[in-house]
């Protein structure tokens, strides 16, 4: 933990909480909780990689079968954005910590447009895959699949085809589930960023005041950190 975050305190028209003695042990004890949270999440995710691995060393053909369907190209988009927002989340640090406000606020607001775009294409792959019936569970359709999966390799002998479909939804369940998972993360992360976002707006932040910023931008990494392994575990499995 740097010295300079360590220093930093509060414009003079904000009074800390009560129950810290001094701005300084507020923003040592928001960065130690906040690290704290990450460790929490990095052990949530660690769980369903474990089950992930479980799952494909049981069945690897079927993993390595099903994830065929998945779109390749919308997942690589998708890791090109959440690296280009994790750019301007460190900008938008920096820009707060030299007391940069319009920096801060554009950074801040491109991140938030990164976190909108990465949602949109998960919907896009989302209604495809639950229209066609590539879901978990009960409503999962081995039709869908055997007539996807014909579509995009039409030279697949039939047998092969019918055996992947039939353990197909292993995949998908695991797939929605680490997904979903983090797509809720990305859209608390752009809550947490349109609120700092509304303050930086409000001329909140200084080179004495930012660690707020910095705090969702640790989460806002860690966030973009585990899909840089989702997308080779679940798009590149083959």
């Amino acid at each position: 933990m740097s010295t300079h975050v360590m220093a930093q305190h509060h414009p003079a028209e904000y009074q800390p909480p009560h129950h810290f003695p001094s701005a300084r042990a507020e923003a040592e004890a928001s960065k130690v909780g906040m690290w704290l949270f990450l460790a929490t999440e990095v052990l949530l995710f660690a769980g369903l990689f474990c089950a992930y691995a479980a799952y494909k060393t049981l069945y690897p053909e079927i993993f390595k079968g099903a994830h065929k369907l998945l779109d390749l190209k919308w997942g690589a988009v998708n890791t090109m954005v959440l690296i280009f927002s994790s750019l301007t989340m460190a900008l938008a640090v920096r820009a707060a910590q030299l007391g940069q406000r319009l920096n801060t606020v554009k950074f801040l607001a491109i991140t938030w447009l990164c976190g909108a775009a990465f949602m949109g294409v998960k919907y896009i792959e989302y209604s495809h895959k639950i229209h066609v019936g590539l879901v978990p569970g009960q409503y999962y359709d081995m039709l869908g699949f055997t007539r996807e999966f014909l579509e995009k390799f039409p030279q697949t002998p039939m047998s092969e085809v019918e055996r992947l479909a039939r353990g197909a939804h292993l995949f998908y369940g695991v797939y929605f589930l680490m997904t979903g998972l983090h797509g809720l993360h990305v859209l608390i992360g752009m809550g947490a960023i349109g609120w700092v976002l509304v303050r930086a707006m409000r001329g909140a932040f200084s080179p004495k005041f930012y660690f707020p910023v910095e705090l969702v931008g640790l989460y806002w990494h860690l966030v973009d950190l585990i899909w840089i392994y989702l997308f080779p575990l679940l798009y590149l499995v083959g």
